[in-house]
């Protein structure tokens, strides 16, 4: 069985692949995400997720390992947002944001031995115009932190966006028909990465 390992500390990344059939290791790159810079959220995203697989891939040194990097930005009014800074942060963008619609760039690279294929999914996010209230309660649970584009569509925040155009995995943080594309360009079957449990 070929040995996947997720490059990402992301619960709901994590979560997503396990619901898809996989059992992925998870071991965190650590890399700088602010030393990547550029103002296409597109690139951004492909270029951040393609740091963490690499730099996963070499702690590993097993080329037997499919490696899955992901990274998430939103972009929103000609800017791109990664996690909040702080609450008064989270609190600010929503007030921006609600009624109002973005796009969630992820970026996925995988790799296998040297083989390596990075791509970029793209979900329109339309959020609810929610009140000064509902996103200082939102805020203070501080699920809005931990999330790029501060909101989940799996979780708290999944009454506050009101439809998405696209990949709903993706809005989680991985595009898991996505994945399943590049994991077949490096010649792996996406139903041999299932993990088989005894019925």
């Amino acid at each position: 069985m070929t040995r996947v390992v997720l490059a990402s500390a992301s619960p709901a990344r994590l979560a997503t692949l396990v619901a898809a059939g996989l059992e992925p290791e998870v071991v965190v790159s650590g890399v700088d995400e602010d030393s990547v810079q550029s103002h296409d959220a597109a690139n951004l995203a492909a270029a951040l997720a393609q740091m963490k697989c690499r730099t996963v891939a070499a702690q590993l040194n097993d080329p037997d390992a499919l490696v899955i990097g992901c990274d998430s930005v939103l972009a929103f009014e000609n800017g791109i947002l990664g996690k909040p800074d702080d609450a008064r942060d989270a609190a600010m963008r929503w007030r921006r944001m609600r009624g109002k619609s973005g796009i969630l760039h992820t970026g996925h690279c995988v790799r296998l031995g040297q083989r390596e294929f990075v791509e970029t999914a793209s979900t329109v996010v339309h959020f609810a115009d929610i009140t000064d209230a509902e996103i200082d309660a939102y805020v203070a649970t501080g699920e809005p932190l931990r999330v790029a584009g501060a909101f989940t569509i799996d979780g708290l925040g999944s009454a506050f966006v009101r439809g998405i155009e696209g990949d709903p995995h993706n809005v989680v943080g991985i595009s898991v028909p996505l994945l399943r594309d590049l994991v077949a360009d490096l010649g792996v079957a996406w139903t041999d990465l299932w993990v088989r449990r005894p019925s």
